[in-house]
Order: C-alpha cells, then sequence, then structure tokens
C-alpha cells in the first residue's frame, strides 16, 4: 500500500512538472491562440507596413500574415514573422489589399484570421522635389503629381505651383483644385487621410487659392480630376520650394468632384 502510494505521488510529480513547461490550455482543451487584436498599417510606395499587438499567450510561436483583395474574399499567405511587424514590399501602388493576421503556437496550432477591417492602397511618393517662384521661373515653378513631373505653372494638369508674394511663400493651385494646410508634422507619414471639410476657400475674384508655405507643415492637395496628394514642405531657399510628396493612383467616389474641362489658366490675385 506503501509503495503504491509512492508511485502515485511520482506520477502526480511528473505530471506537474509536464505542465509547467507546456501551456495548460492546450494541454487539456487542444486550443489555437486567440487572433492578433489592433491590427493598423501604413500604405507606402509599393509597400504597406503592418502592425498589431502581440498576444497575451506566452506559447504562442509566431504569426502569419495574410492578404486578399476584399474583405469577405479569400485570404493568402504572405509570410511568417516572430515580430508584430511585417512589411508587403510585392504591394502594387494603386491596388487596394485587404489584411489579416493569425496567430500560431509551438503545438502547430493556428488561431483565426484577425476581425479588424484592414486594408490600404499604396501609392507613390517622392522626396527633395523642387518647383520655383512662378513670377520668376513660370516653366518649373508647377508640379502634376499623375506624371511624377514639374510643369509651367499654368499647364491644365498642373496641381500645385511656388509663389512668393509681398514677403510670404505660398502653395497655390487653381479653382478647379482644393487645398488645406494639415500643420507641423515629422515627416509625410503623419498624415494618413485626406480631410473632408476645411479646404481654402476662394478669396474675391482671385482664379486661383493660396496657403502659406511653411516648412515642416504638410499641405493635403485635392486635385482637379479627384485624386488626393500631400505635400511636405523641407526647405524653402530663395525662389525655391523643396517638399516630400506622396499622391493616391486610385480615384475618389466621382460624386465628391468632377473634373474642370478647361485647358490653360493665368493666375489673378485679387487684392
Amino acid at each position: 500500500m506503501k509503495q503504491s502510494r509512492i508511485i502515485t505521488i511520482a506520477i502526480l510529480a511528473g505530471l506537474t512538472l509536464f505542465l509547467s513547461g507546456c501551456n495548460r490550455k492546450d494541454f487539456f482543451n487542444n486550443h489555437p491562440p486567440e487572433p492578433p487584436q489592433n491590427i493598423t498599417s501604413l500604405n507606402g510606395d509599393n509597400r504597406v507596413d503592418i502592425y498589431w499587438d502581440y498576444s497575451n499567450d506566452h506559447n504562442v510561436a509566431g504569426y502569419n500574415v495574410y492578404y486578399g483583395y476584399s474583405y469577405n474574399g479569400k485570404y493568402t499567405l504572405l509570410g511568417s514573422t516572430q515580430t508584430n511587424h511585417f512589411i508587403d514590399n510585392g504591394a502594387n501602388n494603386g491596388v487596394t489589399y485587404y489584411y489579416a493576421i493569425t496567430a500560431y503556437d509551438y503545438d502547430g496550432l493556428e488561431s483565426d484570421l484577425s476581425k479588424d477591417v484592414i486594408y490600404n492602397t499604396p501609392r507613390p511618393e517622392g522626396f527633395n522635389q523642387a518647383i520655383f517662384d512662378f513670377n520668376i521661373s513660370p516653366e518649373i515653378a508647377g508640379y502634376d503629381f499623375s506624371k511624377y513631373s514639374v510643369l509651367p505653372y499654368n499647364q491644365l494638369n498642373t496641381d500645385i505651383y511656388f509663389e512668393f508674394y509681398q514677403g510670404k511663400n505660398y502653395i497655390d493651385v487653381w479653382n478647379d483644385t482644393e487645398i488645406q494646410d494639415m500643420g507641423t508634422t515629422n515627416d509625410i507619414y503623419d498624415i494618413p487621410y485626406a480631410p473632408k471639410t476645411g479646404w481654402v476657400p476662394v478669396k474675391g475674384n482671385d482664379t486661383f487659392k493660396y496657403t502659406e508655405t511653411l516648412i515642416g507643415h504638410t499641405y493635403v492637395v485635392w486635385t482637379r480630376d479627384n485624386h488626393f496628394a500631400k505635400v511636405r514642405i523641407s526647405g524653402i531657399s530663395g525662389s525655391r520650394m523643396i517638399f516630400d510628396w506622396s499622391y493616391q493612383l486610385v480615384q475618389g467616389n466621382i460624386e465628391l468632384k468632377r473634373a474642370n474641362t478647361s485647358v490653360q489658366r493665368n493666375a489673378v490675385r485679387s487684392n
């Protein structure tokens, strides 16, 4: 009887040691981890950065990242990581991708897909672009986001142009375009979305709109053909404005803004 009791105690002690080295929930219930939470993403130029919270389950070995083309559609495995950050370097500009994350444990059990609705449309971007005061160099004063190119200030496809006027610097846009100063930012990525309201109004009989240009500020532009862009001013030197930019290739809702059919424009400022 005494020997039986010793054997029983030894078995229980061994079981306790075994359980201390594994996840008790998986041992008793064979349950996979919970899906990751608080998924966020940041779109870039042919890339999307995806972030999420680390799992509280200590048995989690890593995370799988999936993508699809609709929230309720098919998701395909993109890659795996042991961290809470993944970069989709294969994303194409102008294509909308949906992302979901799973957690997997050391036994190979995988959670359901995360529930957050996360999607991004990568877009082109550029850095250290320069344009010049249209009063001095009108042929290189404007910028066309859709072609990533410098244009004369008064061409149809010119989205923004630079002006020095009565001691101040300005970003100008034509009346078929909108602009808004979003304030000081650390870099071009700080403004994730275009605003719905707050655009600069037309003043008097002006044929264009303008806002003072300040170094370190980011400006959102709603183009004549219904695209959004953002510009961060990195420097102003004499008659030259230097900026970083990003431009969304996918048009917004067609009901929000329609293209203007004018061919060429001349700047007129009211006093």
